[in-house]
C-alpha cells in the first residue's frame, strides 16, 4: 500500500517549525506551541477507534491548565474513514465527542503526508502510523519523545506519565 518511506532522521528536527490549516478555517501556526508539550494524534470520525475521541479531551481536560496542548488531524489515509466534508468531521469531533482541542482540516499522515507529518514520521525513534489515532508526544521545544499504537487508549498510565514528565520540564 505504501512504497515510499523516507528515512528516519540521525538527530530530532523541530516540529513546531510547521503551519496546519484548521478544520474550522484558518492555519495555526505551531511555533506559537512552542514551550508546551504537545500530544498530535492521526484521527478518523469513520473508525471503530473514533470513541478515542472521549478519551483525548479528557487528557485535554485534565493538564489543559498545566500546559498540555493536543492537536488532532483527520486523516482518510486508512479505509477513507475521514469525511470528504469538514463540517461533517466537526460534527462528530465537537458534537458527539465534546472535543475543545484544535482540529486540523483533513490531511495525509502517510500516503502523501503534510509536511507536519514527513517531519513527524522522520524523527528518531518513530515511525508513520499504521492505523488511524496513532499518537505522538512533542515537548517543548518540539521534539519527539514517544510515540504510542492506535491500540493503546489515551487513559493508558504510559501516556499519562510521559506527559506529565514533559510538562514538569
Amino acid at each position: 500500500m505504501y512504497f515510499k518511506r523516507s528515512k528516519t532522521l540521525d538527530a530530532p528536527t523541530d516540529v513546531y517549525a510547521h503551519e496546519v490549516e484548521l478544520l474550522e478555517g484558518g492555519t495555526l501556526d505551531l511555533s506559537t506551541l512552542r514551550g508546551k508539550p504537545t500530544l498530535i494524534v492521526n484521527t478518523a470520525s469513520k473508525c471503530g477507534y473514533t470513541p478515542q475521541f472521549e478519551g483525548l479531551q479528557e487528557l485535554y481536560a485534565t493538564y489543559q491548565d498545566q500546559g498540555l496542548q493536543i492537536l488532532g488531524c483527520p486523516s482518510a489515509d486508512f479505509a477513507g474513514q475521514e469525511h470528504d466534508d469538514a463540517v461533517a468531521t466537526g460534527e462528530v469531533c465537537r458534537r458527539n465527542y465534546g472535543v475543545t482541542f484544535p482540529v486540523t482540516a483533513k490531511m495525509s499522515v502517510r500516503a502523501d503526508p503534510h509536511p507536519l507529518w514527513e517531519d513527524l514520521n522522520r524523527q528518531p525513534g518513530s515511525k508513520p502510523p499504521v492505523w488511524n489515532f496513532t499518537k505522538y508526544l512533542v515537548d517543548g521545544d518540539g521534539k519527539l519523545v514517544a510515540r504510542w499504537a492506535t491500540k493503546v487508549k489515551p487513559d493508558d498510565p504510559e501516556i499519562k506519565a510521559a506527559i506529565e514528565r514533559a510538562l514538569a520540564k
